[in-house]
């Protein structure tokens, strides 16, 4: 009975669960459509002068495609123009317009890139891309609205702040806060502050009907707590960071200055961490506050903020700060992009852990024969087990300090290392063939598709590199370093 009990709840949970999947894509669908509703193709024409050629870039700044080129032109002669459509599921946007340029003939191309705002309007711009921030040298064509109303509010912005600046940094340097001098400071920059946040929302108001009205509001100036120590005001700031953002609003979505936004606020707390232990506990902190002030607002953004934690805490292998999230998986109007990674991650910190048998899978032999990985140098030492890329620059200086390690080892602490290749397309692959020559001593093997081969996927790997130290003789798994000092610490090593 117990039995049969167990198997109806495991059922009624997974028809939750697949209730909650359905009701988040039509909640998704419902979501974008009214973001795009008024929304068509535009067209960006370029004329480019001041230079030999150049080829364009359009990268999006958000998005799954964040920084991805969305277009890539052939070479475009100086006086010679280009025509680039921006799709509607795009639109409203902000993206990046880069620049490839040659000064002459013979020359080596060289970068410069611009930000630029596109919403209902076709655009024509022209371009030198030598001066391409100069307005004077780089500007639009007359009647454009968004890129001009965004230059004039950061010109105008620069002014309102010049003075807040001013007292800002003189209440954080002087040195009698007990003193009336003091106090008549912190009076008069929170009546400044207060007036500088109406003048945003005036301006908000004026240029409600263009996008860029929408990156404006991450300009709000929250109180602070000058009279306290340093740890009391950086509390204030914390608890008042998201006071005047009005996450009703699915455009702010669609900004890079979101990111830039949520940045700053995480790097609050990093500034206070002293150790690796307290930097995860307070970024930990940083994602649970950030998100739970976000989830009444709307489900897209509730989602962003999500991915944008789940993003740094997979960075940084913040295992606690992964754990955190999964509530919020089970909330049908987070629409998180990425609720199947972080699943799987979830997935694989319960299965992957110190005490677990490693998974097992088929490695090559130097004479190409199969041989399990748990067959594999049963009387050694110990087994590493490493996935990485050769194409990934992380794992080639943690290599450039494993590879010498493992060779220096004394026969008692003999580590067999067993590098498998996550390496997928074929300059990768052939990069991963030059490299692993080099490595000698070090069992090679090449995981096919990637990270989502039966390899990466027994050991839920979704970047790397990634180290499993595992005993030989009980294929126990003994530890998953993250670096060669852990990994020195997981061997006893000084």
């Amino acid at each position: 009975m117990p039995y049969r009990f167990a198997a109806l709840e495991t059922n009624l949970l997974r028809m939750k669960k697949r209730r909650n999947t359905v009701y988040s894509l039509l909640l998704s669908i419902a979501c974008l459509a009214g973001i795009k509703a008024n929304a068509q193709d535009r067209k960006l024409k370029i004329h480019i002068d001041g230079v030999f050629a150049s080829k364009i870039s359009v990268l999006p700044t958000v998005g799954q495609n964040a920084m991805k080129p969305m277009h890539e032109s052939s070479l475009i002669k100086g006086g010679e123009s280009v025509i680039i459509t921006l799709p509607a599921d795009q639109l409203p946007g902000q993206f990046i317009l880069r620049c490839n340029y040659q000064e002459n003939a013979s020359s080596n191309p060289y970068p410069s890139e611009r930000s630029i705002f596109v919403n209902d309007q076709d655009l024509e711009m022209w371009v030198r891309p030598k001066a391409i921030n100069n307005p004077d040298s780089t500007y639009f064509a007359e009647g454009e609205k968004e890129n001009s109303l965004f230059a004039k509010f950061a010109e105008s912005n620069a002014k309102q702040r010049a003075q807040l600046a001013l007292l800002q940094n003189f209440l954080m340097g002087y040195d009698q806060p007990q003193s009336p001098f003091f106090s008549q400071g912190a009076t008069e920059y929170e009546s400044r502050r207060l007036q500088y946040n109406k003048w945003i929302d005036s301006q908000i108001k004026k240029d409600h009907d263009a996008f860029v009205s929408n990156t404006y509001t991450f300009e709000y100036l929250p109180p602070i707590t000058w009279k306290g120590s340093e740890e009391q005001r950086m509390e204030s700031l914390i608890e008042h960071y998201f006071d005047n953002i009005d996450f009703s609003n699915p455009l702010l979505a669609r900004t890079a200055q979101l990111r830039t936004w949520t940045d700053q606020y995480v790097n609050i707390y990093g500034a206070r961490a002293t150790t690796i232990a307290l930097r995860d506990s307070l970024f930990t902190l940083a994602g649970r506050r950030a998100i739970e002030k976000v989830k009444s607002g709307h489900p897209l953004l509730y989602g962003w903020m999500v991915d944008y934690f789940y993003r740094g805490y997979e960075g940084f292998n913040i295992t606690a700060g992964i754990r955190m999230l999964e509530p919020y998986l089970r909330d049908p109007r987070c629409l998180t992009s990425r609720r199947l990674e972080i699943e799987k991650r979830l997935k694989g910190i319960e299965s992957v852990r110190p005490g677990a048998i490693a998974p097992d899978f088929s490695l090559q032999d130097q004479g190409g024969k199969s041989i399990q990985f748990h067959d594999y140098k049963k009387n050694s030492a110990y087994k590493l087990l490493l996935f990485w890329s050769a194409d990934c620059q992380h794992c080639v200086e943690l290599v450039q300090q494993l590879h010498p390690l493992t060779l220096s080892l004394p026969q008692k602490q003999r580590l067999e290392v067993v590098a498998v290749s996550l390496d997928f397309t074929d300059v990768e692959i052939e990069k991963w063939n030059s490299a692993k020559y080099t490595l000698t001593d070090w069992k090679h093997s090449h995981a096919k598709g990637g990270i989502n081969s039966p390899e990466a996927s027994a050991y839920f790997v979704l970047a790397t590199p990634v180290m499993i130290l595992v005993d030989p003789a009980t294929n126990k798994i003994l530890a998953l370093p993250e670096t060669i000092q852990q990994l020195k610490d997981a061997l006893k090593l000084k």
